[in-house]
């Protein structure tokens, strides 16, 4: 008895030491808690009792080589509603389908939302924001906002692009140079009880947004007005499916105008009307599409796309300045060599005609470039050989992208250099069987009539701060060498006399010495009836300041670049070179 008695006693004594130490060990760490971790866990019960939201920064704004402002910000308000605080639901959704013009079950649907936070409309005009505030709804919140805003709506649309909702960049420069436009968001915090209803007497934190930076570009607004009217003038009258005038500064990249017709409305981005609509319902059934939807996103891109930088041709004739100087270059042609053109050329069994039919008969170098004579070309091209074709295509930098400051640059399609046979060769020579960039074309044209040096194109000139301190001057790499100075002064002559004599002589100006090169090439597929007329001119011929490259998509009637792309240019040049003349870049 007594050993049981012992026995129970040692028990108790265990049981007892155990629940002394486990109320030890939790008063130790109740302690740890309480003391060493009191800010951690205070924080985080704060945090619990914490509501955020965010302020939208003001984007910084884009704007031309003069300064003048080609994408701004408009203040707007963003509406939501906070469940738990709000006192007069039907007020509430009578006061907010009214003034936001929403139908009355929408919005009672997201007030009657058990959530922390519900947003019933975002870009609301700041007009009726006021008015709602004015109202003093509880659990209604109107914070202001910003939103993107074009002043010229349709002016380089697919060069400036646009932004969504979030205020972030979609395409063009807005994407871009996001990163540099964007700024950073502020915060609003409010404290809350444990139901989620702000404590008044706690009031509001705020840390306030920081405002993106400004982006100065190399565009010219007085250029890239005129370059639009051309292109919307000549579009009309040729009934085009689009008109793509670029107008670049050879020396340096900086790109003046860059226009793309139809352009489209950047206040509207997400749209698909007018000219883009019909053109886009043209091509889709031309590909035997039917139940055309012009709000799918195929519609949408097609209508972003900037034909400059994102699709590749066939550049025919403008072509041959670069086979021209690649054969000057290799030391197989001279200015005064003679050659015969009876109208054609045969290459293996094919034959290959000349524009003239009939035939230029004996003329020099000069004059086939003069004539844009194909069996010159072609001549010239077999005298240069593929190896040394494709060679002097690589170093003049076809194969590689331009590296312009714009999103989804396409690369040039090129043969293989093991793929290049007699007719590939023939064809090269004069533009055909390949195809490549406008930027790529005027780029690479550039280095030819510069001196020789190939520049990277480009926009960005210099990001600003809010206070108008220059915060990065933008620099671009270019290559020295490409061209060698002698040929690019024989160059420089040879166009300007196309122009004086030549193919090109409907963008002669009096006054001016122009150089350039016309071309007419076919749409993939051959056959089909559409042409694409071009142009490509520069000035002065003998030192080159600017140069602009027109080209007309699917022109109705008449579509040789010659005959309806170089007045183009020459009605441009007519407008810009006395303007360049009066100011000064630098």
């Amino acid at each position: 008895m007594r050993g049981h008695k012992t026995y129970i006693r040692g028990k108790i004594v265990i049981v007892f030491g155990a629940i002394c130490f486990v109320m030890l060990a939790l008063s130790a760490r109740l302690g740890y808690l309480m003391i060493a971790k009191s800010q951690y866990y205070t924080k985080l019960a704060d945090q619990l009792h914490e509501r955020e939201r965010s302020i939208k920064a003001a984007r910084g704004r884009i704007l031309d080589r003069n300064g003048v402002i080609l994408a701004a910000n408009r203040t707007v308000c963003t509406v939501s509603v906070i469940h738990n605080q709000i006192k007069d639901p039907e007020k509430v959704i009578g006061v907010l389908s009214r003034e936001l013009g929403l139908e009355e079950a929408v919005v009672r649907k997201r007030v009657e939302k058990s959530s922390s936070m519900e947003r019933i409309r975002s870009n609301v005009d700041k007009a009726a924001g006021d008015r709602i505030r004015a109202y003093d709804l509880g659990g209604v919140k109107v914070d202001e906002d910003y939103k993107r805003y074009y002043p010229y709506d349709t002016l380089a649309s697919r060069v400036l692009g646009f932004t969504g909702s979030d205020n972030q960049g979609i395409i063009g420069l807005e994407v871009e140079y996001d990163n540099i436009l964007q700024g950073k968001q502020g915060k609003i915090l409010t404290v809350t009880d444990a139901k989620g209803v702000e404590l008044d007497a706690e009031g509001e934190k705020r840390e306030e947004p920081v405002a993106g930076h400004d982006l100065i570009t190399s565009l010219d607004i007085n250029i890239q007005t005129y370059a639009d009217q051309l292109a919307g003038q000549v579009m009309d009258a040729k009934e085009a499916e689009g008109v793509s005038i670029l107008v670049m500064d050879p020396n340096n990249g900086e790109i003046l105008a860059m226009v793309n017709a139809p352009e489209f409305h950047l206040n509207e981005p997400f749209r698909v009307t007018g000219k883009n609509a019909e053109l886009y319902r043209r091509i889709m059934e031309r590909q035997g599409k039917t139940g055309i939807d012009l709000n799918s996103q195929d519609a949408l891109n097609y209508m972003w796309r900037n034909r400059c930088i994102n699709d590749t041709y066939e550049p025919g004739s403008t072509f041959k300045v670069i086979t021209a100087t690649a054969a000057l270059e290799a030391g197989v042609v001279k200015e005064e060599d003679t050659f015969s053109c009876p109208g054609y050329v045969m290459v293996e069994d094919r034959r290959i005609r000349c524009h003239k039919t009939t035939g230029h008969g004996t003329q020099t170098f000069a004059d086939g470039i003069k004539n844009s004579c194909n069996p010159v070309f072609v001549t010239v091209g077999m005298r240069l050989g593929a190896e040394r074709f494709y060679d002097a295509i690589k170093r003049f930098g076809l194969l590689k992208k331009t590296g312009i400051d714009l999103p989804g640059e396409a690369g040039t399609i090129m043969h293989k250099r093991e793929n290049i046979g007699a007719v590939e060769l023939a064809t090269m020579s004069f533009g055909q069987s390949f195809q490549i960039t406008p930027i790529q074309l005027a780029t690479t044209i550039s280095s030819v009539i510069n001196g020789g040096t190939r520049v990277t194109p480009h926009f960005g000139i210099k990001a600003v701060g809010t206070d108008g301190k220059v915060l990065e001057n933008m620099t671009y790499g270019s290559e020295d060498g490409v061209v060698s100075s002698a040929t690019s002064d024989t160059m420089q002559k040879l166009l300007e006399q196309v122009v004086e004599s030549g193919g090109g002589s409907k963008a002669y100006i009096e006054g001016y010495r122009i150089g350039g090169k016309t071309a007419t090439s076919q749409t993939l597929p051959r056959g089909s009836g559409r042409y694409i007329a071009s142009f490509l001119g520069f000035a002065p011929a003998d030192d080159p300041k600017i140069m602009a490259l027109a080209i007309i998509y699917t022109p109705q009637g008449v579509y040789y670049g010659g005959q309806i792309a170089a007045p183009v240019v020459k009605k441009l040049f007519e407008n810009i070179l006395p303007y360049l003349d009066r100011i000064d870049y630098n």
